[in-house]
């Protein structure tokens, strides 16, 4: 189809790939969103391959390879420091074709954002209801504004306005019974090799640090805690110093070198998988649509992924934008329930919610094959529309 008017819900990772992908299409789009100033959740993010090819396939590549951090292993160690596994990542990138790229998420956002075209972004715009007749939809924002194109796009995140309307149904994100700590630091010795993705693992909790690009680190903890608790910014580094107390010296270096003011605190929810993705001309994309936890590190990759492909179906198929949206559902809404699940599972494992399997895990870690992590990473990146 041709000619169409795109009106995207959400300036993330989603909405902005979404609106770079149909402008070189040749649609119009419009991009809303409800924050005065576009401000990431969370430092960092881990784009695995298949991500990382769609937007190579959108002119990205280049940019990518200078935000990104060189990623060339990763190894598990235990809260003792004991090496549990270790993965070279050098044949799994030749396995799948591309370099995966651990990055600063304003420096992806930056980078989105000048491809999408800024002036395309109208700032301090709150959805709060979706519409549509047989020839168009509409997203109705708080201030009284009415956007009105061939498609809605709800890509405004695990809160989503857009999905009570294509489900009919208001729906509650699950936590999921674990808070997560992120941010960036300097790559100092005493951390991390620069090119290692390194995971400590004990106690049912984790703490992380993997390379980004500007020599630094992303850094994240995960433990479990009751949902509610808070802890002002300034007070932060005390909190994992008393949670992660004699654990390697790494990681006390690394909770003395984070900025407690610049460090995030976040309780991890995600939502179960959703009986559909499109309602007539209005599409979810992203959280809006399949909010993970992020142990898999595909969030991002997914979000990206949807992008892909509602572009590709609104440009290959001629019925109308209904029927494209269907095509679109029916590849992308299998893929990311399933994946939804396995990070969920994976979260359950990491964060000890059975105590027994969290401790057959770190004894299946010191007897990993690389091998099977390599495939097992490779499967997922080769399912997705780039392979």
């Amino acid at each position: 189809m041709y000619h169409l008017k795109a009106i995207i819900v959400g300036a993330g990772i989603g909405g902005l790939t979404t609106a770079i992908a149909m402008q070189q299409a040749g649609y119009e789009v419009e991009i809303y969103d409800k924050t005065s100033k576009l401000r990431p959740a969370g430092a960092g993010i881990s784009l695995w391959s298949n991500g990382v090819k769609v937007l190579n396939r959108l002119g990205l590549g280049k940019q990518m390879a200078e935000i990104g951090g060189e990623m060339n292993r990763m190894e598990y160690r235990s809260h003792k420091d004991e090496q549990l596994s270790h993965v070279d990542l050098i044949p799994l990138i030749h396995q799948v074709g591309q370099r995966p790229y651990p990055v600063s998420r304003t420096d992806l956002q930056n980078m989105l954002l000048e491809a999408a075209g800024a002036d395309k972004v109208q700032l301090n715009m709150r959805c709060i209801a979706v519409e549509e007749d047989e020839t168009s939809a509409t997203a109705i924002f708080e201030n009284g504004h009415r956007a009105t194109g061939d498609i809605v796009v709800g890509a405004d995140g695990i809160h989503s306005v857009t999905r009570e309307y294509v489900l009919g149904h208001g729906t509650e994100p699950r936590y999921a019974d674990y808070v997560n700590w992120n941010g960036i630091v300097d790559a100092k010795p005493g951390l991390c090799d620069p090119d290692n993705w390194v995971l400590y693992v004990g106690e049912g909790k984790r703490a992380s640090m993997m390379p980004i690009g500007g020599d630094r680190f992303y850094f994240f903890f995960g433990a479990p805690l009751a949902k509610g608790t808070t802890v002002e910014p300034e007070n932060r580094r005390d909190e994992l110093a008393n949670i992660f107390s004699g654990w390697p010296t790494p990681v006390q270096n690394l909770i003395q070198e984070l900025d407690p003011l610049e460090t995030n605190r976040l309780e991890i929810h995600d939502l179960n998988p959703l009986e559909r993705l499109v309602r007539g001309r209005v599409a979810l994309l992203g959280d809006s649509g399949h909010a993970t936890t992020p142990t898999l590190g595909q969030g991002g990759c997914q979000a990206v992924e949807d992008a892909e492909a509602l572009t590709r179906f609104l440009v290959t198929t001629s019925i109308d934008v209904p029927d494209a949206l269907k095509r679109y559902e029916a590849e992308r809404k299998e893929r990311t329930s399933n994946l939804v699940l396995k990070a969920r599972k994976r979260t359950d494992t990491i964060y000890g919610k059975d105590p027994d399997a969290t401790e057959q895990w770190y004894k299946e870690l010191r007897q990993e094959n690389p091998e099977d992590v390599t495939n097992a990473l490779a499967k997922v990146i080769l399912s997705g529309p780039m392979r």
